[in-house]
């Protein structure tokens, strides 16, 4: 008998050792998960911004499917053997993770029980509650550049048809205005213009849109892009400056109006009137409202603002080398900004926040920031704020009394103006949603059921 029990020992020994650790890894891999998550609800980090996927426990097996197709670290991870969202911020409303379940546990929704998010109430054909006003991209909800692509070319498609059997644009109104320069306002005009529409494309910015704020260099991640008229643009990756190629060549053959920002878009009968910034108005039988959520950069509102060396976003750090740099902002944008300042040769960078401390920065981040701020390459200037900016000069109030620094720039990075004001003005309706599911290929239409979150 002992003889078989030896045998049996020798023969299951490997495969308990293997099972061993098998299990070993696994545990392993959920308290990394749970600390991971621990830290992003300490850090208010946890909670998602926009689209972002819903886990029913009663469906999911815990296969990690999820987690291997999302493109970012750490949204997902595995928790008592089930999906769980660990840095809801910071996803992007890829979708991939939807895709990849093989139990269809995951559904994509906007908002959060305790976050909501606006969203302006449309039909499936991407109109608004302001008849002949449509929206598309990321206003809308939906992110992603490919998401917004689409949009652009089926609110395009809907304006086409809401004008079939109508007579010509009299005079020098125009078919479609369409306000937003971006993938998505940048689609919907090559694909009304394919259609024969007149269309006018009106950038507050150059167009681009977000993507033109992007610090050089960067990656992003995309599914194809299949821009009207163009090959298509493939995945996953891309960096700044090869999507920039793509939306200037979008842009080309177009009617494109940049710094040309639209204060107010007022409906008549037959017709909407729009107001530029400084006076100007155009017309049209029909307005896509393009706009990406970030909205306008938010300003300072102090003294010297308006000067040229003060600008909201770091296209170029390269620019700066050899100058003294202030950057102002508390969140992602900012110290991620400030730490490539503060590897450009000859740069001094100084960053300024008015808080105590960072509360919605990644802990990688941080921990370079701090980094940084120890080597010297980074003043750290918390619970201070810019009282005025004077040409080579700026005056802070902190901590420890008034602060003069020399400046060559000021970048301001403190978030900006949702459009949710904008479209409340132009009398569309908007809805804030706590986890409403959303459709593939569109904005789901008014009356959907929300998942519970």
């Amino acid at each position: 008998m002992n003889d078989v029990y030896a045998l049996l020992a020798i023969a299951l020994g490997p495969l308990l050792l293997l099972f061993g650790g098998i299990e070993w890894r696994i545990r392993s891999r959920e308290r990394t998960m749970r600390g991971l998550k621990q830290q992003a609800e300490q850090l208010g980090l946890a909670e998602p911004v926009s689209l972002h996927p819903w886990i029913d426990p009663d469906r999911c097996i815990g296969s990690g499917a999820c987690v291997r197709a999302c493109p970012e670290k750490n949204i997902l991870g595995i928790i008592d053997g089930r999906a769980s969202i660990i840095n809801g911020s910071a996803c992007v409303g890829h979708g991939a993770c939807e895709a990849a379940c093989p139990m269809e546990a995951i559904t994509l929704v906007f908002g959060t029980a305790r976050r909501g998010v606006d969203i302006p109430r449309v039909d499936p054909a991407f109109e608004t509650s302001v008849a002949g006003m449509f929206v598309a991209g990321e206003v809308g909800g939906m992110g992603l550049i490919r998401n917004a692509v689409e949009q652009g070319r089926q609110a395009a498609r809907s304006v086409a048809r809401s004008l079939e059997g109508r007579p010509p644009a009299p005079g020098d109104m125009r078919d479609l205005v369409v306000v937003g320069g971006g993938p998505a306002g940048l689609s919907a005009a090559r694909e009304a213009q394919s259609i024969g529409l007149d269309v006018l494309v009106c950038e507050q910015d150059d167009p681009g849109g977000a993507v033109l704020g992007y610090p050089r260099g960067k990656v992003i991640l995309t599914r194809p892009i299949e821009m009207p008229g163009m090959p298509t643009v493939p995945g996953p990756k891309l960096t700044k400056e090869q999507l920039m190629d793509v939306m200037e060549a979008a842009a080309e053959h177009v009617s494109v109006r940049s710094r040309a920002r639209v204060i107010d878009v007022r409906a008549h009968p037959e017709h909407f009137e729009i107001e530029l910034a400084g006076g100007e108005t155009l017309s049209a039988r029909r307005v896509i409202l393009a706009v990406g959520r970030r909205g306008t950069p938010r300003k300072l509102g102090v003294p010297g603002e308006e000067q040229g060396f003060v600008v909201y976003k770091l296209l170029d750090p390269e620019r700066y080398a050899g100058q003294a740099v202030l950057v102002v902002g508390g969140g992602n944008s900012a110290v991620e900004s400030a730490l490539m300042l503060s590897d450009v040769d000859g740069a001094t960078v100084a960053l300024s926040y008015r808080g105590a401390a960072f509360h919605r920065v990644a802990p990688e981040t941080r921990g370079r920031l701090e980094a940084a701020v120890a080597a010297g390459r980074i003043h750290l200037l918390l619970e201070s704020t810019v009282r005025r900016l004077d040409f080579g000069r700026a005056h802070l109030d902190a901590l420890e009394g008034p602060v003069e620094l020399p400046v060559d720039a000021v970048l301001v990075q403190i978030g900006g103006t949702l459009p949710t004001v904008f479209l409340q003005k132009v009398g569309i309706l908007v809805d804030t949603h706590h986890g409403r599911r959303v459709i593939r290929g569109g904005t789901p239409p008014a009356g959907l059921p929300a998942r519970p979150q």
